[in-house]
């Protein structure tokens, strides 16, 4: 299990410090700690301006007063300039590491539909876009506060160390008739004190990891499940779905508040030790250093160095306490983003076994195509056909019988299925889904899509296929934003979808019921539109409406165990 999280944690961390940035990052992240390494040099001799000053108020020592506050002022000075510009600039590494980051998790997640693919897979991965935005957030945040701090605190140890060793004296015990020498005693003390420190809190706060992990999947359900209700906001008023989605909202919400209180409470017990293990090192020093001091073998200033001499080891050694729950929460997103890589490097490398490839002549060739789904089942077997250009054909089914999938293996990204599939030479191709999607944007950018709007075609030309499809009345709209999902009816956006085809002017298109919110003669209008405008179009479409019969040649019918045909329209009609 260590293996298996050291493995993870390298396995995200190194990327940025390997890749093109990496002489760039390192030099920023070299300076950084070179400032904090400067911070603890100023520390060192603001601890040494301690035995000065103390021991000068001890001997009422005027004169020296002043010159020391001025020593002490500029001292302070220079470490909040250091420690300012050490933050600073950590933070600036902190958004490159990020940015870098994100682009790479957002190119592999786009890259060959690993977003689709995922869902299709079953992936248990939950909430990816919260593994993106806030997961790698957390994962470069927290990994430089305690990689920066480690170093700080190991380099405070040593300086410090030195300083504590020097100051401790001897310790002479006796024990029985012997006397035993304890050379540095109080940075021993100090040491054993902060081991024992840190393996209770271990055993305290280990429970947090688990926690913390479970509490940002509580939490990014219950944000997903009102999201799904705003996304589909007008089904559920319809239904009058209020009850239902209140409830889903309680119960989820409930697991986020019964996670909370077992986080909260199991924090409240290591922030009782934390607490209690700190105020017990301010008296510890005091204790053991009064011995030397009513001796007269320490002055003022020696006791007060010493003490600060010893909370600066003190600190430095008891880092892992001190950081425990940060440590955790890091622990938990090392496990969501290892998880989330390994499920989008799953998806990357399934292959469904169909090869596909652009042929010489101008027709769609499938050959010994099979079609299957995630569990075995074949839903259309040995299929080996040749669709010439201007073919306009009508794929029919019950439901369930692999239409819609078939559609998904010719657009290569339906991962289960095997044979070939050759498309035509050069030749645009565009798929219709059924409920077209609309992005956040203009209109304009919603009309483009996939293309941008600079390269979709004049102001001209989309005014003109608006009007085409029925949708003048939103040619003045065009640079309006808006959720054009929500404002439109599912029979607008598919109109809208008929426009795109009109800009994109395609080869081939494919439709996948992309007219069933239209009625019949809508419908007739859009079939007899493509027609006119792109009189060479090939058309392939799926639906159950009779009515598709009329604007298709062909029917190529899957009976959904397996086996298909082909036959023509006209054979149809007359069976």
């Amino acid at each position: 299990m260590k293996k298996n999280f050291a493995r993870a944690f390298w396995h995200l961390f190194r990327g940025y410090w390997s890749s093109e940035h990496k002489w760039r990052a390192r030099g920023l992240l070299a300076f950084v700690i070179g400032l904090n390494f400067a911070s603890v040099y100023l520390l060192v001799r603001i601890n040494s301006w301690y035995n000065e000053f103390y021991n000068a108020l001890q001997a009422y020592q005027a004169g020296s007063f002043w010159p020391l506050v001025g020593e002490f002022t500029a001292l302070a000075f220079l470490y909040i300039i250091i420690a300012v510009y050490a933050i600073y600039l950590r933070q600036m590494l902190q958004i490159k590491w990020r940015t870098w980051m994100t682009e790479r998790y957002l190119s592999g997640w786009m890259k060959h539909q690993v977003y689709y693919r995922l869902q299709v897979l079953g992936s248990d991965t939950d909430n990816p876009d919260q593994r993106i935005s806030e997961d790698i957030n957390q994962f470069v945040t927290l990994t430089l506060q305690l990689l920066l701090g480690f170093l700080k605190q190991l380099t405070t140890l040593a300086a410090f160390g030195v300083v504590l060793w020097n100051l401790s004296g001897a310790l002479t015990v006796p024990i029985g008739s012997h006397e035993f020498t304890i050379y540095g005693y109080m940075f021993w003390f100090s040491f054993l004190y902060s081991v024992a420190g840190t393996f209770c809190a271990h055993l305290v706060g280990r429970r947090l990891i688990g926690l913390n992990f479970d509490q940002q999947r509580f939490e990014a359900d219950f944000r997903f499940n009102m999201m799904r209700v705003r996304e589909n906001s007008e089904s559920v008023a319809f239904y009058r779905g209020e009850p239902a989605e209140d409830v889903g909202f309680k119960e989820r919400f409930a697991r986020v508040i019964q996670n909370y209180w077992l986080l909260m409470r199991r924090t409240k017990l290591l922030n009782f030790y934390v607490n209690g293990y700190g105020q017990l090192a301010i008296i510890v020093p005091l204790v053991l250093a009064a011995p030397r001091y009513f001796g007269g073998a320490m002055q003022l200033g020696g006791l007060m160095q010493t003490v600060s001499a010893f909370g600066r080891v003190q600190d430095a050694l008891s880092y892992f306490v001190d950081s425990y729950d940060t440590i955790a929460q890091l622990a938990a997103v090392i496990r969501r983003l290892a998880s989330f890589t390994e499920h989008m490097e799953r998806a990357q490398s399934l292959t469904d076994g169909v090869a596909r490839e652009r042929g010489g002549k101008d027709a769609l060739a499938l050959s010994g195509l099979d079609v299957a789904l995630p569990d075995g089942r074949r839903l259309m077997r040995d299929c080996t056909l040749t669709l010439p250009a201007g073919s306009r054909v009508l794929v029919t089914g019950v439901s369930g019988s692999g239409k819609s999938t078939l559609l998904r293996t010719l657009a290569g990204i339906w991962p289960y299925g095997s044979g070939r599939v050759t498309l035509p030479e050069g030749s645009r191709i565009l798929f219709l889904p059924q409920r077209p999607y609309l992005p956040l944007g203009t209109l304009r950018q919603a009309l483009a899509y996939p293309q941008t709007a600079a390269a979709a075609g004049s102001q001209q030309a989309m005014e003109a296929a608006l009007h085409d499809v029925g949708l003048g009345q939103l040619a003045s709209r065009l640079d309006q934003t808006d959720d054009w999902s929500r404002i439109l009816s599912l029979g607008e956006q598919q109109r809208l979808a008929f426009a795109r085809v009109l800009l994109v002017r395609p080869q081939w298109v494919f439709l996948d019921e992309a007219t069933s919110a239209l009625d019949e003669p809508r419908e007739q209008e859009m079939y007899d539109l493509l027609r006119e405008r792109l009189p060479g179009l090939s058309i392939v479409s799926v639906g159950h409406r009779s009515t598709l019969f009329a604007q298709h040649d062909e029917e190529l019918h899957l009976a959904g165990d397996g086996s298909w045909d082909v036959r023509a329209i006209a054979a149809v009609a007359d069976a």
